[in-house]
């Protein structure tokens, strides 16, 4: 008698028609035949219909909730020729001139930041934003003045300080400095070796600077305008046993540097200028020396920790550090502000590159015109991607300025621990990313962009540091990676994570499994442009990122230890960091085009926001091909739909760019508004030329 599955049975069963339809359609999946939607097909076309774009509707949707302050404050400078910075202007001239419009937007345009620092963040960070685009220096001298230095009053003091310090410090009576970073140290604050010694026979707290590696070094508004300093520093109370003293970690105070009458640099201090800089001379930067600078036991910024009269220490907090991390905590919005200030001057960059590119026409067929730049593909490649993750860091620093907000009302511990990882991760990564993409712009724009009044290269410079202060990019990440290390440890324990962190749980479970075969070599074009096979995509990228960090942490640290094995794993570590944040802006970017209400500025947004995903997976599509994440024929789709778009975007470039609102007197370069011969007929006059 033969078996069920014998072949030579005539008759199947129904079961076996059933695994036969299954084989073919898993063949058919395996081996597709051409499509009409394959998006290798769609690349070589010529081009479809071109999105209708309804500018006035998606630039309402970019320019958000504070548009109106913003326009206070470009209308107000538009209107004051004397308070706009020169292209030529020496460091000192530069330094009064930036003093100058801080005083004139407080005093005359009656427009004061400082209550916004407390009330509403997300109108502070919209007036900083106005001000850097009038000036990048100014943008950092009010940030100085108000996130750093009053910040840390606000945040770091009582009642008693808000009452003494908020009405001078806003309207800038006050000046003051944020005297954290020490030649020594910089990123590393906890070894800060500034001293503050209670003398409870006088009940004031000595500041002293041990040694030259103490000094406070950049230190802005120290050089020139600062009456103030808000200076970090150990906190050191006499103790009755053989040691003397107790060192209870590093706390804030407020220290007087210069008299209020004459200016004068007081007793016991010195300062000295750090001189003139790659970028931002508008700001003052200072060194500060302390010799036994007394001052009043009540200038001790005590929220965290405090002192009583007889030298008794009380924190709510039980540990050193506890109170550091409390301490640093309140002072996370100058990344925030940084992040988004930096997404500010990238579209900048990017209109007057992509104006640029447009207007500017070179070559073309034989015996033809010349056709724009910008309809080359190294011109696409170049700044396409750009434009797109510049759309792409404008939705995820808006929620991280939302986030941050939200947690300056409520001090949800979720959310402050949220904001933390996120403000870290995104100052990193879209600082980073604006650095790079001023130079690429640049050089887009070939000689014109070397000119001065087109802006890339003060912006360049000016920029430059934001990657550096306000914590190092590269220790910024670091804090993610642990951070991640650490939820991997708190999903394997069944705990909470919290909300950056979510989509771990799923992810190590799904992501981490072996590749479908099916979906690995899905290639047509509405599975490539799915946000779930986006998003799963970034979101595999990091989880098997994250899994194999933590397996080769614990091996190496069986020989190294701790600290050497993070060391042996550090670039892989950053790459971990870096895919975990690009995870996070494109799950905001496609959260964004799905609440957007308008079809028209909904569909160019869809455009934008596939281009980016498929850049990036693109970019990295190594790491997808070796794991069999995708299938060579994927990959080879994946490229050229990434053109594709990239040509879809470059024909509503205008519409995109224009969407940001930029007025004439905010981008200021000539090349980034008309085409270069009438950028330059006022000079060509100028120069007699006839």
């Amino acid at each position: 008698m033969e078996s069920s599955s014998s072949p030579l049975k005539s008759n199947p069963t129904a079961e076996e028609e059933t695994s036969s339809r299954r084989i073919q359609r898993l063949s058919l999946h395996l081996n597709p035949p051409p499509s009409e939607n394959s998006a290798m097909e769609m690349a070589t076309c010529a081009a479809r219909a071109k999105l209708n774009v309804n500018t006035t509707q998606l630039s309402l949707l970019m320019r958000g909730k504070h548009r109106d302050i913003q326009e206070k404050v470009y209308e107000f400078f538009r209107s004051r020729p004397d308070l706009q910075t020169p292209i030529e202007i020496s460091t000192e001239k530069h330094r009064e001139l930036c003093m100058k419009q801080l005083l004139a937007l407080v005093r005359e345009a009656g427009i004061k930041a400082f209550k916004y620092v407390v009330e509403d963040p997300f109108v502070y960070f919209a007036i900083a934003e106005a001000a850097g685009s009038v000036d990048v220096s100014f943008g950092i001298k009010l940030g100085v003045q108000y996130s750093l230095w009053g910040g840390s009053v606000i945040n770091l003091g009582t009642k008693k300080h808000r009452d003494k310090y908020f009405d001078a410090i806003d309207n800038v009576e006050y000046p003051g400095c944020f005297a954290m970073t020490e030649l020594h140290h910089g990123s590393n604050v906890q070894g800060l070796q500034t001293l503050a010694t209670f003398d409870p026979l006088t009940d004031e707290f000595v500041i002293d600077t041990p040694n030259d590696g103490a000094i406070k070094w950049w230190i802005g508004n120290a050089a020139v305008h600062g009456k103030f300093a808000t200076v970090f520093a150990k906190l050191m109370l006499p103790t009755h046993d053989a040691n003397g003293f107790s060192d209870m970690g590093v706390h804030a105070f407020i220290v007087p540097i210069r008299d209020m009458e004459t200016h004068e640099t007081l007793p016991g201090v010195e300062i000295q200028d750090c001189g003139h800089k790659v970028g931002l001379n508008g700001v003052d930067n200072g060194a500060l020396k302390f010799r036994s600078v007394r001052i009043p036991r009540d200038n001790l910024l005590n929220r965290f920790g405090d002192v009583a009269r007889d030298g008794t220490y009380t924190s709510s907090l039980p540990t050193i550090n506890k109170r550091f991390a409390a301490t640093l905590g309140e002072l996370v919005g100058g990344r925030v502000g940084l992040a988004y200030s930096s997404v500010g001057i990238l579209k900048i960059a990017v209109t007057i590159a992509t104006r640029y590119s447009l207007f500017r026409q070179q070559f073309g067929p034989p015996k033809q015109a010349e056709i724009s730049i910008l309809d080359y593909q190294s011109q696409q490649h170049k700044l396409m991607p750009m434009l797109a993750s510049t759309y792409a860091f404008h939705f995820a620093t808006l929620l991280l300025v939302e986030k941050y907000s939200e947690m300056k009302k409520t001090h949800d511990e979720e959310l402050v621990a949220d904001v933390h990882a996120l403000s870290a991760g995104l100052k990193a990564y879209v600082t980073s990313y604006t650095s790079k993409s001023l130079s690429i712009c640049r050089e887009a724009c070939g000689g014109h962009g070397y000119a001065a009044v087109n802006r890339f290269g003060s912006l360049r410079n000016d920029h430059d540091i934001f990657q550096t202060f306000e914590g190092d990019n590269t220790v910024l990440l670091q804090q993610v990676a642990a951070d991640l290390l650490k939820q991997y440890k708190e999903k394997f324990k069944g705990g909470t994570l919290t909300v950056t962190w979510n989509y771990l749980r799923e992810s190590m479970n799904a992501y981490l499994s072996q590749p479908n075969p099916l979906t690995s070599r899905w290639e047509g074009e509405d599975h490539l442009r799915d946000p779930k096979f986006q998003l799963d995509a970034f979101r595999y990228r990091t989880s098997r990122l994250l899994q194999s960090a933590a397996v080769r942490l614990q091996k190496h640290s069986k020989n190294l230890g701790g600290f050497g094995a993070w060391n042996r794993c550090l670039n892989h570590l950053l790459t971990l960091a870096e895919s975990h944040i690009e995870s996070v802006i494109l799950e905001t970017f496609i959260n964004a085009v799905k609440n957007c209400p308008d079809a028209s500025s909904r569909a160019a947004l869809k455009l934008v926001c596939d281009l980016y995903a498929m850049d990036r997976i693109w970019n990295d599509i190594g790491t997808y091909r070796n794991v069999d994440y995708m299938a060579p024929n994927k990959a080879k789709a994946i490229h050229k739909l990434t053109e594709y778009l990239s040509f879809q975007v470059r024909n509503i470039t205008r519409e995109l760019v224009d969407a940001f609102d930029m007025p004439d007197h905010v981008i200021r370069a000539p090349i980034g508004k008309q085409t270069p011969v009438e950028a330059y007929s006022e000079y060509i006059q100028q120069v007699g030329f006839q």
